[in-house]
């Protein structure tokens, strides 16, 4: 099958080329729509809310099956544009979206991603940021922050504490956009620095801040994804590319140790959506001359590809009951790397699980019911663009509508103040502050 749509792909109509400079709010839009119309079997284009001025945020959708999730199929997502006036992401953003669509039916590995994932890409979160920026700077332009001066990627809900900010329509739209697809792996685009940063960016001491960190449960895995980004850019990898900044060794940070953030996005989507994201620092200048963008493009095409294959990694499947009725809402996790806030199976009573290869114990627990372990073995070397296959037949009799499934998430509320020392993880050291302040506009 897939070498006849290689054979077919010479037979798709082709989006005219993508030169190489800044697409504008309509040049993007423009852009979009005329992907999704000549590549509509593989596209879906649709808006998940307005910004402050009223302008699409516009999210296009690549793979086999666009216009709903399948079973098996796991969410994959890009958001670039954050900050309006780092602007590298999204134009790699929609060079990626060209590459992908004009290489399906051509290229065996693009056919294969393209087969197995649902690519959900956002090339612009904050398009009246970008607008507004007049004199374009490396350091800090006026469109960093949205049309009402909040910025974006301080603007979540913070799982260690309060964040007492207005919340923002692009921030919403994001939020409820989480709500309605099963992410299980993401990537945040930023300029300012190379590095790849990974969770958590704030944090307690039970996370590890009296120590400079701040890890998640998933450190092995958020480490592995930080690095295979880093280590197919040979300029990111070496860590101290750019002048004036810190160095990361092998091109990647934990986002605490770098300095501390409230309310950022990563934090949230790993936290509330059952999503890995990390965020990639891809130029030392914000806002580049366009000049500069097909060195941009060249060097982080192979490690976006690379990333996108790592939502394979790991375990997937369903959980049912002994009649055969998959069961939402239940608590399925890894022994020893619980979640503050327990990842649930979704309304198909999937889970997603990304894991390293190894051997793991499953617990799976069903409210009112004892837990339910399994093994599982990763094997070293995966399946191709496919996660391991575990489905979980439960001990019992049970009925859909038995297991509460009504606002199963967890309160957005600091879930980590009830752990000891909450406090001191707001009052980092001198180092951390002199840190935060020399690197504030940066992320």
């Amino acid at each position: 099958m897939d070498f006849v749509r290689l054979w077919l792909g010479l037979l798709l109509p082709l989006v005219a080329a993508l030169d190489f400079g800044y697409h504008h709010q309509e040049e993007m839009e423009a852009f979009l729509k005329n992907v999704a119309q000549n590549y509509s079997s593989i596209t879906r284009l649709h808006s998940i809310g307005k910004s402050v001025k009223g302008r699409n945020l516009w999210v296009l959708v690549v793979g086999r099956f666009p216009k709903e999730h399948r079973i098996g199929i796991p969410e994959f997502k890009y958001v670039a544009n954050m900050h309006g006036d780092e602007t590298v992401g999204r134009e790699l953003l929609l060079h990626l979206i060209e590459h992908l669509v004009t290489n399906d039916g051509k290229d065996l590995e693009i056919t294969n991603l393209i087969n197995h994932t649902r690519i959900h890409f956002m090339p612009s979160m904050n398009p009246d940021g970008f607008e507004a920026v007049v004199k374009p700077d490396c350091f800090y332009s006026i469109g960093r922050e949205n049309n009402n001066y909040y910025d974006l990627n301080r603007n979540f809900p913070d799982a260690f504490e309060f964040n007492n900010v207005s919340r923002q329509p692009e921030t919403v739209a994001v939020m409820e956009w989480l709500k309605t697809e099963t992410f299980v792996l993401s990537a945040n685009l930023h300029g300012g620095a190379l590095v790849a940063s990974y969770p958590f960016d704030n944090g307690v001491p039970a996370t590890g801040t009296l120590h400079s960190r701040s890890l998640t449960p998933d450190d092995d895995v958020f480490q592995h994804l930080a690095h295979t980004y880093a280590s197919r850019n040979p300029t990111m990898k070496k860590g101290d590319h750019c002048k004036n900044k810190m160095n990361f060794p092998n091109g990647i940070t934990n986002g605490y140790s770098w300095y501390p953030l409230k309310g950022g996005m990563q934090d949230y989507n790993y936290i509330w959506a059952q999503c890995f994201e990390i965020t990639l620092e891809l130029s030392c200048c914000k806002y580049p001359h366009e000049e500069k963008l097909p060195f941009f493009w060249n060097k982080n095409k192979a490690s976006l590809i690379e990333y996108i294959k790592q939502v394979h990694l790991g375990v997937k499947g369903q959980v049912f009951d002994q009649n055969g009725n998959p069961l939402p809402n239940v608590i399925v996790e890894v022994q020893d790397r619980k979640h503050i806030c327990p990842y649930r199976t979704n309304k198909f009573g999937e889970y997603y699980l990304l894991l390293l290869p190894g051997s793991y114990v499953i617990n799976v627990t069903v409210p009112g019911h004892d837990p339910y372990l399994t093994k599982v073995v990763i094997p070293e070397k995966s399946q191709n663009f496919s996660a391991l296959k575990k489905d979980i037949l439960l001990p019992f009799r049970g009925q859909l509508d038995s297991i509460p499934v009504s606002n199963p998430s967890c309160p957005k509320i600091p879930l980590y103040s009830d752990l000891p020392s909450h406090s001191a993880a707001t009052k980092p050291g001198l180092f951390l502050f002199l840190v935060t302040i020399f690197h504030i506009f940066v992320k």
